[in-house]
């Protein structure tokens, strides 16, 4: 609760919730915001936008309005759900590594360092082009099990600090098991860490996953904004001076960056004080100012 309205009170956090929920919100009432259908002909090819397709249409007719809104459900629906599986396997392997210590600890970071090494995206690219058209599912799941090591790497630091803590002796002096401790004495100090991870996660996994099916690892027959973007360039829409049938997706993924990036930043800014000494600094600044007009 002292975290929400620390969120709530900072204004960085409040307009990033505000974006977020819009887009929620237009992603669960696709349906209803549209009367077209996102994979039916409803008009003519690059048409133009208009009272009747607000958004114009896409080479084969389609409504890029309804495609957008209910791409919206896709391209959420990856972001977090890989951004979820990421944040759940680096901070449980993290708070392992940290509170174990000793063999624990050096296993895991063996195949955290092997992780780190392997350029990330090259890897996504050769596992999506193995697998051939990959659904938005299949996308996930790869990026679930290749994009943890960097939550494991910060969430065991923190651990390591936390775990020298007198509450965590005196509940090891007590007798209490470890998974106990690791689960309702270190967890609960590392929900900034864990938030700011998660966050990172869901923006990773939403650029990387437009970014595999822009360049056509993706499922076509899907509706989402990566898709919107490969289908734009198949069709050279900007050649063709259709600006409308690839901008309107890149505009959504910005969108939803920027909403991401801005909670990111609330949350950072209240996990580490030292980031709010930029306010600070301009509070001292008016009241100095405040007190010379006195004089």
């Amino acid at each position: 609760m002292k975290l929400l309205r620390q969120l709530l009170n900072n204004k960085k956090a409040l307009v990033g919730l505000i974006i977020l929920t819009i887009i929620v919100l237009v992603a669960i009432f696709a349906p209803l915001l549209t009367e077209y259908s996102p994979t039916r002909r409803v008009g003519r090819p690059h048409q133009a936008p208009s009272w009747d397709h607000w958004m114009g249409t896409t080479r084969l007719g389609h409504d890029v309005f309804s495609r957008l809104v209910h791409g919206a459900r896709v391209s959420l629906a990856v972001g977090f759900g890989a951004g979820l599986l990421i944040t759940v396997i680096g901070t449980v392997l993290g708070i392992i590594a940290g509170y174990k210590g000793g063999v624990v600890d050096e296993v895991i970071n063996f195949f955290t360092n092997m992780v780190l090494v392997i350029p990330n995206l090259p890897l996504l690219l050769v596992l999506a082009a193995f697998i051939g058209q990959a659904s938005p599912m299949v996308i996930a799941i790869i990026l679930g099990f290749t994009s943890w090591a960097w939550g494991v790497r910060v969430t065991r630091s923190e651990t390591l600090s936390i775990r020298q803590r007198d509450f965590v002796k005196s509940a090891e002096m007590l007798g209490e098991p470890s998974w106990r401790i690791m689960l309702f004495e270190i967890f609960p100090n590392l929900i900034s860490i864990v938030g700011i991870n998660f966050i990172g996660s869901v923006i990773f996994a939403v650029i990387t996953e437009a970014t595999l099916e822009f360049l056509g690892l993706g499922d076509p027959n899907t509706v989402s904004w990566g898709i919107m973007l490969y289908n734009a360039q198949n069709s050279a829409a900007l050649s063709v001076g259709a600006w409308w049938d690839i901008l309107a997706p890149c505009f959504a993924l910005a969108f939803l960056g920027l909403g991401l990036a801005l909670l990111n930043f609330a949350i950072d800014e209240i996990a580490n004080p030292r980031l709010r000494t930029g306010g600070m600094l301009n509070r001292w600044t008016r009241m100095v100012r405040i007190g010379e007009g006195k004089l």
